[in-house]
């Protein structure tokens, strides 16, 4: 299986990495517009393969989609990054552009590709591809609660002082610093509710920091992060490449899903081989509700500053 990944920044390369460590695809192409910079980025990636003991290939190409023709799944990262004091929809008039290019390329070469939106702000950047791509909606998906949740979780654990492999939960609606929705009612420690082990003014300052994360981690690295968005991506690619059936929340087209239509926000799906193969509809609290709702308005508004 060939994965391709457009953007060979740190993003781009930490979720090539990571996806050819785990050794599930025969070939990742790391496709860049810099000269020689994905090429460069694929040579070092692959000087690590018999010390990490992995055997996908690794292809560097810089700006020619034709090396990318049978790629089964791809993933967006290009895109101007976050710096410090930027929100996510602050890039969207470059990053829209460069999305808009980028996903029209793969499926010309590619028109079976499942697409993965990384680049932000990511539910918009998720929606522009549904509406320009002409991809089945199963086919394109937002990496954002993926990554969300992963946070939610760092910080549960931090909270209770818990090893993270304890703890179980998840973060919907868009992503963005007002718009996610960290479900602390659902949250466990094997099993049991976070609520049995931290106050509710606790819980409130774990959901608070949840959503600043990534800007948590902006004003202190002068970029956004990588690591841990790369990881994101490579579970996602994982999942659909070796037909898991994993649930991940991500952003998605709904149809009436959660009383919601013509939006791409993050709920939680199921991931297969064909993508996304279900919507999982979980029961909200009315305050969460109201919240997803709150988060919908949010991403229509930044919807509304594409040119489509």
């Amino acid at each position: 299986m060939k994965v391709t990944v457009v953007g060979a920044g740190a993003v781009g390369a930490s979720c090539a990495e990571y996806i050819a460590i785990k050794n599930f695809a025969a070939e990742v192409v790391l496709l860049d517009i810099k000269e020689g910079y994905a090429e460069g980025k694929a040579m070092d990636l692959m000087q690590t393969a018999s010390l990490n003991g992995f055997d996908t290939k690794i292809t560097g190409v810089t700006d020619d989609y034709s090396r990318t023709a049978g790629s089964a799944i791809a993933v967006i990262t290009s895109g101007i990054p976050r710096k410090p004091g930027m929100t996510r929809e602050e890039l969207i008039g470059i990053n829209a552009g460069i999305v808009k290019t980028v996903s029209s390329n793969l499926v010309k070469h590619s028109p079976d590709i499942t697409i993965i939106v990384v680049s932000n702000p990511m539910d918009t950047m998720t929606y522009l591809v549904h509406k320009t791509t002409g991809l089945p909606k199963h086919k394109i998906i937002g990496m954002g609660g993926a990554l969300d949740s992963a946070r939610f979780k760092y910080r549960l654990a931090e909270a209770m002082e818990a090893p993270i492999s304890d703890i179980d939960g998840m973060v919907i609606g868009g992503h963005s610093d007002t718009g996610m929705v960290p479900l602390t009612s659902h949250a466990t420690r094997n099993s049991i509710k976070v609520s049995e082990f931290l106050s509710e003014e606790r819980l409130q300052q774990v959901a608070e920091d949840t959503k600043v994360g990534g800007a948590t981690l902006t004003k202190l690295l002068g970029t956004s992060a990588w690591y841990a968005p790369g990881a994101a991506v490579s579970g996602l690619v994982q999942a659909i490449a070796c037909d898991q059936k994993k649930m991940f929340p991500c952003s998605t087209l709904l149809e009436g899903e959660y009383d919601l239509d013509d939006i791409c926000i993050g709920v939680p799906v199921i991931l297969g081989r064909d993508g996304i193969e279900k919507i999982v509809n979980i029961p909200l609290s009315q305050a969460e509700k109201t919240k997803m709702q709150e988060s919908a308005d949010g991403v229509r508004k930044t919807n509304g500053l594409l040119e489509l």
